[in-house]
């Protein structure tokens, strides 16, 4: 063993220790689409006294963080995002108008005295008067000018008496600085006016709604008169409940905000739905990771079950690493965790077919030697491949929103612990196990001795595709105004993440059809909202712009025929964060687009990335109008997979285009059409064997992978089968007629690349 493989053997154990060590003593964080409860995202609004910054965003965040704790939620989540927005997780918590009155308010608390109660506000009021319907509904009362603020109160909780439950909940507060004496001074003057009149109360005013007006000493008497009510401290009462009383000692303690916010983003997720979706996911990864595992066994052998360590390995540092770098793992992002284990097949498919070429043609002496040639040789389409893939995913990163976030994450994640698995892990196994003096002697069991079935039916009919290289293009072109005809035709179904409004999922107690929740919608006044089943038999409502109150009574039109009507899903985005995540998601494409062409630019010639762009257009093209003509919703998560698809198709492109060139340089002379069929032929097997690992992994999560996943599902499905059509006869036919016309001047022989371990194997030297 020379000192590379020593290194390598070493970095394997290493990674593979520590990444044992983090799976068996840590867990990743689960994101609230898995394990349910309310996301709010909220937007500063400036005032004018205040211009929004991130200084006056961070003072909003410290406000709503006491607020939050003071509901009692476990492990709840207060953070700033960017300039003015602020993201609010409240785990378990999944009634978002509770989160709304508590999280939403300004809440700018004022104490009043009271001057007059009348049933009507006068038409016409004197300049800076303020009259604010009583809090009983018992007519308007007339309001001093704010004696003191929300800012002398230095805690609240709401309360009840053990000894005296009959008397309800109330809240019980706390004043600071000169507070006290402010109150006692505004309740001494409130308790020499007569009982029940006005002028006995003292008004508690929130956000410009009195919560409570109580007179002081109601039971009479004067002895509160000149002294007020002392020990700064004192209590709100007005038949309040629990959760009222302590929703209100929350606002109260938390303080007010320094500027108005506005709920732009509200997701949430009932445990049940999120519980579902990690055993979906689970399975589907088991599904998956056995049916590619059994399939790279058939096809090869030894090196294909060292390749299924590797791919075991690659799963616990995904893990590990997810874990220690604190990612929040999404839905998305488990379908980005369980799609890589099918990428992280490409590269050792390139490998060993790179060895099996090397070992039968003679080009290498031995197993050890022809494994550590396709190493070394399939190194550039490797990178090439995987550098394409980190571009959409960090692309997803930097300009997505909400839980396709994660999927950006966890693919970047993926894609280098699939590099570190395959190039190390397996590469130390590989060659350790080729080398013993068994397989030595039956080189049959290695599985790089002889090429596969598809390698061997294709060398036997050498078919000539270039031959009819117009006709593939000629297929091509109807296949993208076909994919073109269904966005003109049908339009795109867009998600309520590029439009706005409200999307509500239901669980029902008893089996109801969509026509049946569609009528009852409709008569609870929503008769254009969309109404659908899902594949569990639950029924999903698109709407407008709703608030929180309109949604709940659109649950429960649909539970009174229904029995009960459990929420199971509920987001709601404007209409501004609607347009902005549009603009974004098409700025993503265009820099996609324009990141995978530079990067083409780069590697090839401009032929060969004209010829890549046409397969790209043609994934896309057919994707999104099979979602035209089916009407399927194209919203985020449709968006990281055709980021994604664009990703693959260039990175199939990419193999086969260096192919190509690595083939033109061997045989300079000869025609290009020739040369691009026999490269076709050497790495079609590539092709096929990793698409279908991706496949069984895509097939899984399509199956088990519900609606929030079926259909992201599905988009891959069809991009993978595409794109492994465009890649060979529609980019290779384009790169051939443009070559025709535009002839490059003939490459340079290829320079023979010296084994740095053939001395060792030779023999002596004399």
């Amino acid at each position: 063993m020379n000192r590379s493989s020593i290194v390598r053997a070493l970095l394997a154990f290493v990674v593979l220790a520590l990444s044992t060590y983090v799976v068996l003593t840590a867990k990743p964080e689960l994101g609230l689409d898995l394990r349910g409860g309310t996301q709010i995202v909220l937007e500063a609004k400036d005032t004018p006294e205040v211009k929004v910054n991130k200084e006056v965003t961070d003072n909003v965040t410290q406000v709503l963080h006491r607020r939050v704790d003071a509901l009692g939620l476990a492990e709840p989540n207060v953070t700033r995002q960017g300039e003015n927005r602020i993201i609010v997780e409240l785990p378990g918590l999944q009634d978002p108008r509770e989160a709304a009155k508590v999280v939403g308010k300004t809440a700018q608390l004022t104490f009043h005295e009271v001057l007059n109660q009348v049933e009507q506000k006068p038409a016409k009021t004197g300049k800076g008067e303020i009259w604010l319907p009583a809090d009983t509904g018992a007519g308007v009362l007339q309001l001093a000018k704010p004696a003191m603020t929300g800012q002398l109160v230095s805690g609240a909780d709401g309360m009840i008496d053990p000894a005296q439950p009959g008397q309800g909940w109330f809240v019980q507060m706390k004043f600071k600085g000169d507070g006290g004496k402010i109150w006692a001074n505004i309740t001494g003057k409130a308790a020499c006016e007569p009982v029940n009149t006005p002028k006995r109360m003292i008004a508690i005013v929130l956000d410009n709604e009195v919560i409570s007006a109580p007179q002081v000493d109601p039971n009479g008497g004067n002895q509160l008169c000149g002294t007020g009510i002392p020990g700064g401290q004192s209590t709100i009462s007005g038949s309040f409940t629990e959760a009222e009383a302590k929703d209100l000692a929350a606002l109260i303690e938390g303080g007010s905000l320094p500027v108005p916010v506005e709920i732009i983003d509200q997701r949430s997720v009932g445990p049940s739905l999120g519980k579902d979706a990690i055993q979906a996911s689970a399975e589907a990864a088991i599904i998956g990771l056995a049916l590619t595992a059994i399939f790279i066994i058939f096809v090869y052998r030894l090196v294909g079950l060292m390749a299924v360590f590797g791919l075991i390995g690659y799963a616990g540092m995904s893990y590990a690493a997810l874990t220690v770098l604190g990612a929040t793992l999404t839905l998305p992002g488990l379908a980005g965790f369980v799609l890589a284990i099918g990428m992280a097949v490409d590269a050792n498919v390139l490998v060993f077919e790179r060895a099996r070429e090397d070992y039968i043609s003679g080009r290498t002496d031995g197993l050890r030697r022809s494994l550590r040639s396709g190493f070394r040789n399939a190194l550039s389409a490797i990178a090439d491949s995987n550098i394409t893939t980190l571009l959409a995913a960090g692309l997803l990163f930097f300009l997505a929103a909400g839980p396709v976030k994660g999927f950006g994450v966890t693919l970047s994640i993926g894609v280098l612990a699939s590099l570190l698995s395959a190039l190390v892990v397996t590469r130390v196994l590989a060659e350790f196990f080729v080398s013993r003096k068994f397989v030595l002697r039956h080189p049959g069991l290695s599985g790089i001795d002889g090429h596969g079935r598809v390698r061997t039916w294709l060398e036997t009919r050498r078919p000539a595709l270039m031959s009819h290289s117009r006709r593939w293009l000629l297929i091509s072109v109807v296949v993208i105004a076909l994919g073109v005809a269904g966005v003109v035709v049908r339009g795109l179904n867009l998600g309520i993440e590029f439009t706005g409004g409200r999307l509500l999922e239901v669980s029902t107690a008893q089996p109801i059809t969509p026509d049946q929740a569609r009528a009852a919608v409709a008569e609870a006044g929503y008769p254009t909202a969309i109404v659908q089943a899902t594949d569990n038999d639950n029924i999903t409502v698109r709407t407008g712009t709703i608030s929180d109150d309109e949604a709940e009574k659109v649950r429960e039109s649909i539970g009174q025929i229904g029995g009960t009507a459990e929420l199971v899903r509920n987001e709601s985005i404007g209409p501004s964060l609607g347009e902005e995540l549009r603009n974004k998601g098409l700025i993503a494409l265009g820099i996609a687009l324009l990141a995978q062409l530079a990067y083409l630019a780069a590697r090839f010639r401009w032929t060969f990335g004209a010829g890549a762009v046409l397969a790209l257009v043609q994934n896309v093209a057919v994707v999104v109008g099979v979602f035209a003509w089916t009407g399927k919703p194209v919203d985020g998560i449709f968006l990281a997979a055709i980021l994604t698809i664009i990703g693959y198709t260039v990175n199939d492109s990419v193999v086969v285009f260096d192919r190509i060139r690595e083939t033109r340089s061997a045989r300079a002379t000869e025609n290009l059409g020739p040369v691009i069929d026999t490269a076709i032929v050497n790495v079609l097997p590539r092709t096929v064997n990793t698409g279908i690992s991706t496949l069984f992994i895509l097939s899984a999560l399509l199956v088990l992978g519900g609606d929030s996943l079926g259909d992201f599902s599905l988009a891959l499905l069809l991009g993978i089968l595409v794109g492994t059509y465009s890649s060979n006869l529609t980019a290779a036919p384009l790169l051939l007629e443009l070559e025709r016309r535009y002839p490059a001047p003939p490459p340079r022989p290829k320079r023979t690349q010296v084994d740095r371990d053939q001395a060792p194997d030779r023999g002596a030297v004399v």
